[in-house]
């Protein structure tokens, strides 16, 4: 693989990382002033969803810099080693956390939707929780085959 199209996908990395951190910089302190004005029944629901979407960032980061440990592997042309299964496994996880966050955090977006009458807020909450569990399966899937492959490599080794 051209070095072109790793370094294209580690700017895409650092781009996604950036723009997460601009919004848990800067959005989410503007909800929390905005909200602060607001109906206490509004309070009690949207401090989880907030709560909720900063805990989430914690494992994004760490599937980010798996990603980019990934990448660096895919570099010095050793995609297919252990290391890689093992980053692999670790973004896998980390997909999961970020779809079990949002599972938890569902009924309250749910009530806030309510509350707000805007059922488009549901929709929102559900994007994220199927984005990240595809980015587990998908993982997972990546995952068995690199496995596979590496089983096969190493038997080829051991045969010649």
């Amino acid at each position: 693989m051209p070095k072109s199209s790793t370094v294209f996908l580690k700017t895409v990395v650092y781009l996604m990382g950036l723009l997460i951190f601009a919004l848990s910089i800067f959005l989410i302190p503007q909800i929390i002033i905005n909200i602060s004005d607001g109906p206490s029944m509004v309070k009690w629901v949207i401090y989880p969803i907030i709560i909720g979407f900063l805990l989430t960032t914690i494992p994004y980061y760490m599937a980010l810099y798996q990603a980019l440990k990934l990448l660096k592997l895919i570099d010095k042309n050793d995609a297919f080693s252990e290391s890689a299964v093992f980053t692999l496994k670790k973004i896998k996880q980390c997909a999961l956390i970020i779809t079990g966050i949002y599972i938890i955090m569902m009924p309250f977006i749910y009530i806030f939707a309510e509350k707000d009458d805007a059922p488009g807020a549901i929709i929102i909450g559900f994007v994220p929780m199927f984005a990240s569990f595809v980015i587990a399966v998908f993982a997972s899937v990546l995952q068995k085959i690199l496995k596979n492959a590496l089983d096969i490599k190493t038997e080829n080794d051991l045969t010649v």
